[in-house]
Order: structure tokens, then C-alpha cells, then sequence
């Protein structure tokens, strides 16, 4: 099986095409998928033969297959009543976003919630590479993000457009009421404080594993387990599946105490 790199390889071909706009100026770019997700990826097999199932298009109505064409896009107003659009009809409401990110002001990346950040994507001059050069390099000398909206798929998104080791990437980020504030959760308002020998050890201990931020110390241990487990399978050797060991519950304060002599050997 192949070995995770450090870094995911390029998307070979751009999600979305269109301008980032300052006032008069216009940068035509290219946005292409930075993110890749490594979950392993399973099929679900008929058990009795061991092949792959099909998902179809089925009526509701008349169990009858629906070929793509004879689709349209619905939105459901009470149950099993459907107000039906048009490919005209949305694509007459896209808003300028579809195909312009206006920055319309720059702020400091440092005062941007992480919570907010959702997915990032890079950004490729298209053939625009003087005016993509000068962009780039004035926000990363002024330390800024340039704040805007992109639309993708069925959603406009906030976004930020920012520097980042030679490219200018983009950000989407959440909507305010797409975050759950934590202070409206009963549980999280009857925290008690916690004792203060019990908070002296908990402040050792994060001390002693305190260290520098590199996330190429952190590989996917079920994902090397699973590929293992493929080999094996191709192989033809027979597998016995171990069960995990329960961790024992300790009383807090014996867990921090017994925490401490294990950091200190």
C-alpha cells in the first residue's frame, strides 16, 4: 500500500474560476481544492456473492428508476409538498460571488476565531501572474486577510484571501448562527472550580508535555492498521481480531498523581 507524504499532491484540474476585485483592480485566478480528506473509503457489498450494490433514482411514488434528466430540484415546504425550480430559474438568482470575490476590507488574520474557519483552498493566477505577484505580496507585508464572499455549489460563503508560503489561499468560513455557543449548554453552566492541589498537577503535566506545534508528528493510525489488514487479506493469512483492552477509571486525583510519576520517568 502507498505511504502517506507530508503534504497531499496537487488537484490537477480547478473547482472554480472567476476574479478577486479591489476596488478597479481585477485579478483573474483559479481556485483549486487544497484540502484532501485520507478517511479510507469502503464499498458496501451484497454478502452472498461479495459484489458491489447500486444506488438509483427511485420514485416515491411509483418505484420506477429515474434517469438524470428527468430530474429537477425541489425544496421541501411541509411534508411531501415540494416547490419545484428550474436550472433557469437559480441560475438567474446567482449573486455576483459566483464568479467575483470582492475583498472589501483587510483585517488581521490573528483576530479571526479558528471556530469559524471551515475548509481552504488555493488560489492560481490566471494569467494574471503580475497583478496575483503584487496582490500576494502586499498582504503578506501588511500581515492582512481581505474579507469577501465566494459561491460554491448552492452556497454563498464569507471567505478570507490571505498569504500563505507563496500563494494566496482562500478560507471559506461559517455563518455566525452556523456555531453553537457553548454558554447556551445547561451541562457547561454548572462546572464547578476546581480544587487547587488538583489544578497545581494538572498545570505540571501540561508543562511537561508542552513543545512545538509540527503536524507531520501525527499520522493516521487506523488508516496504516486498515491498509495492514489489506495486505494481509491479499495475502490469504487468516485474521484474529483482538479486542481493545478497557482503560481503568481512576479517581481524578490518583490519575493526575500516577500522570506525573509516569512524565518523571
Amino acid at each position: 500500500m502507498a505511504k502517506d507524504q507530508d503534504s497531499a499532491k496537487p488537484s490537477n484540474r480547478p473547482i472554480w474560476s472567476g476574479s478577486i476585485t479591489i476596488g478597479l483592480v481585477n485579478v483573474p485566478v483559479k481556485l483549486y481544492t487544497m484540502i484532501r480528506d485520507q478517511a479510507f473509503s469502503f464499498r458496501f457489498l451484497h454478502n452472498e456473492d461479495g459484489q458491489p450494490l447500486k444506488y438509483e433514482r427511485v420514485c416515491s411514488r411509483d418505484n420506477k428508476v429515474i434517469d438524470w434528466k428527468d430530474t429537477v430540484k425541489g425544496y421541501e415546504i411541509r411534508k411531501n409538498e415540494f416547490i419545484v425550480f428550474k436550472k433557469e430559474e437559480l441560475d438567474a438568482i446567482r449573486p455576483e460571488s459566483d464568479q467575483r470575490i470582492r475583498l472589501e476590507k483587510f483585517i488581521s488574520l490573528l483576530s479571526i476565531d479558528p471556530i469559524y474557519f471551515e475548509k481552504s483552498y488555493v488560489l492560481v493566477p490566471d494569467r494574471s501572474e503580475e497583478a496575483y505577484s503584487l496582490l500576494m505580496t502586499v498582504i503578506r507585508q501588511e500581515g492582512k486577510a481581505g474579507m469577501g464572499k465566494i459561491t460554491l455549489r448552492t452556497k454563498e460563503y464569507p471567505v478570507i484571501v490571505y498569504e500563505y508560503k507563496g500563494a494566496l489561499v482562500l478560507t471559506t468560513l461559517r455563518y455566525a448562527n452556523e456555531v453553537t455557543n457553548p454558554g447556551d449548554i445547561e451541562e457547561l453552566t454548572k462546572l464547578k472550580k476546581p480544587q487547587k492541589s488538583e489544578l497545581e498537577l494538572a498545570e505540571k503535566i501540561i508543562k511537561e508535555l508542552s513543545g512545538e506545534f509540527d503536524i507531520t508528528e501525527y499520522r493516521d493510525g487506523y488508516r496504516e492498521k486498515i491498509e495492514k489488514l489489506i495486505e494481509m487479506k491479499m495475502k490469504g493469512e487468516v485474521i484474529v481480531a483482538e479486542v481493545p483492552k478497557k482503560e481503568e477509571v481512576r479517581e481524578l486525583m490518583v490519575a493526575l498523581q500516577e500522570t506525573i510519576k509516569k512524565l518523571g520517568k
